[in-house]
């Protein structure tokens, strides 16, 4: 009876413990879809980054710390947003990178997935928006993380 308890002790506790590694909060991403760290700072009156000055303006932001295949970086008009350029809803390959069509929309490349650049709003085949992250402008300084 004693050997009983313990397996099911044992059985218990590695269900607790599988259930709650397995639980996180949904970030709209597939689950093959890396997560990566993201924190950068860019300076927003560098030539570079004068897209970012006027309401639908964007960029690419590429290098260390902006994701695994870089960041999509846009005025909304009311304030900056950041996607991933991991197309959300597929696992990654070769033609998964979003890339801005006509400064309006983003587009996946594999599946023809559209979404809305200001808002990450899926329009056409994903049925999710874009891994968002914080950016927030302080001064001359927009600050992106996760």
């Amino acid at each position: 009876m004693k050997f009983i308890k313990t397996i099911l002790n044992k059985v218990l506790f590695i269900l607790f413990v599988s259930l709650t590694f397995s639980c996180n909060t949904d970030d709209g991403a597939v689950s093959c879809v890396p997560m990566t760290t993201v924190s950068r700072t860019i300076n927003l009156n560098l030539p570079l980054y004068v897209n970012l000055n006027n309401p639908g303006g964007w960029i690419y932001l590429e290098g260390v710390n902006t994701g695994t295949r870089g960041l999509i970086v846009v005025n909304t008009g009311v304030g900056f947003k950041a996607y991933d350029r991991n197309a959300p809803h597929i696992c990654p390959t070769a033609k998964t990178t979003i890339q801005v069509i006509d400064d309006i929309k983003m587009y996946c490349e594999e599946d023809g997935s559209e979404w809305i650049l200001t808002t990450g709003q899926p329009t056409k085949v994903a049925n999710r928006a874009p891994r968002t992250y914080q950016a927030v402008r302080s001064g001359d300084q927009l600050f992106i993380t996760n």
